[in-house]
């Protein structure tokens, strides 16, 4: 198996803007992200990078470039195939956590993994490991609105490592709590990536959060800068 978990080749991306034209917002990015890498993407508002991680993501196409995906290339697959790759091999946490409110936490981890085919007692075994592992098992039972927004996030790690993805995307993920807050769900998410040995790409604004990763990499004029 590659210890490549991602890889991005030549991406482009342009959108049509109607009356104001085409505005180009990724121009030929190169990034590779090794299993347990943890790199951090920096960009302002509207540079791009939500559009960068949805293509890393396979939840959009590059208009030209190539997106490897532990070594597979990407471009050319059906919807199907993508799709697979896309419930098997990636993890998705949001600024905002997008837990399904009519579930538990526990559950919540366990549903992705019942559509993965998993039978429900490891499922549930694999959400108490998860659970464990960022400090909030004893709040498995607990539905989204009775946690804390800290609580709530790191529900939201355990279910995009639920079904033991190769790659983590997260798009300012501690954008909305505390620095204090912000502080333990960062480090509960960097423990996770060490446990597993995932890749795990971050936008970030939070310059001290990111300068704790492995890497820094800038989007700028819709390029990558490293450093």
């Amino acid at each position: 198996m590659s210890d490549i978990a991602l890889e991005l080749s030549g991406i482009e991306k342009v959108y049509n803007r109607g009356k104001a034209g085409e505005v180009q917002v990724l121009r030929g990015i190169d990034l590779t992200l090794k299993a347990g890498e943890a790199v951090a993407l920096v960009a302002p508002s509207g540079a791009g990078k939500s559009t960068l991680l949805h293509i890393a993501g396979l939840l959009d196409q590059p208009d030209t470039g190539t997106v490897r995906i532990g070594g597979e290339a990407m471009h050319d697959q059906p919807d199907r195939r993508r799709t697979a790759v896309r419930r098997d091999q990636v993890g998705f946490v949001y600024q905002f956590h997008h837990l399904l409110p009519e579930f538990s936490a526990e559950e919540n981890i366990v549903l992705p993994q019942l559509a993965n085919g998993v039978a429900r007692a490891p499922a549930r075994a694999r959400a108490t490991d998860l659970l464990g592992s960022v400090g909030v098992s004893d709040r498995a039972g607990h539905r989204p609105a009775a946690l804390s927004g800290g609580e709530q996030q790191r529900v939201a790690f355990c279910r995009a490592l639920a079904n033991s993805p190769r790659v983590l995307l997260a798009d300012e993920p501690t954008g909305n709590l505390d620095p204090e807050t912000s502080d333990r769900v960062f480090g509960a998410m960097m423990d996770l990536v060490r446990q597993t040995g995932l890749a795990a790409l971050v936008a970030t604004h939070n310059m001290e959060l990111a300068a704790r990763m492995d890497r820094v990499v800038r989007l700028e004029a819709g390029q990558l800068v490293t450093g």
